[in-house]
């Protein structure tokens, strides 16, 4: 079983055509895509490739939370550094919510997933 959606090193990310990524990410979706969905992840694709132009690591899209049964959005590995990134398609400002999400997240993988007990975890919403 895939922890993830799509997985890759940040730099075959960045050299990959977007609409590859969101084929990927659809075939692995294990629900019904919703357009918005889609757009959702264009979006997200464009921004990451655009931002992380000057980083090596590895990218994760739709990684599972154990034992939430939750999915974080992108998950980045640079340098020993879990960034925890949640994405907000179509908001304007950042809830409390959304930032106690990526704060539960992080703290899952840090307590509950044995190979990120060491790893400095960094939520970002």
């Amino acid at each position: 079983m895939n922890r993830h959606y799509y997985a890759d090193s940040i730099s075959n990310f960045l050299s990959a055509n977007s609409e590859n990524i969101l084929g990927v990410l659809v075939k692995h979706n294990e629900f019904a895509t919703e357009n918005t969905q889609k757009q959702a992840w264009l979006l997200e694709i464009d921004v990451l490739q655009n931002v992380l132009k000057n980083y090596d690591g590895e990218i994760f899209f739709e990684y599972a939370i154990p034992r939430m049964g939750k999915r974080i959005d992108v998950l980045l590995v640079i340098q020993h550094v879990i960034f925890i990134l949640e994405f907000k398609v179509g908001d304007e400002s950042f809830s409390a919510s959304a930032i106690n999400q990526v704060w539960d997240y992080g703290l899952d993988l840090k307590n509950f997933h044995e190979t990120r007990h060491k790893e400095t975890i960094s939520p970002c919403a």
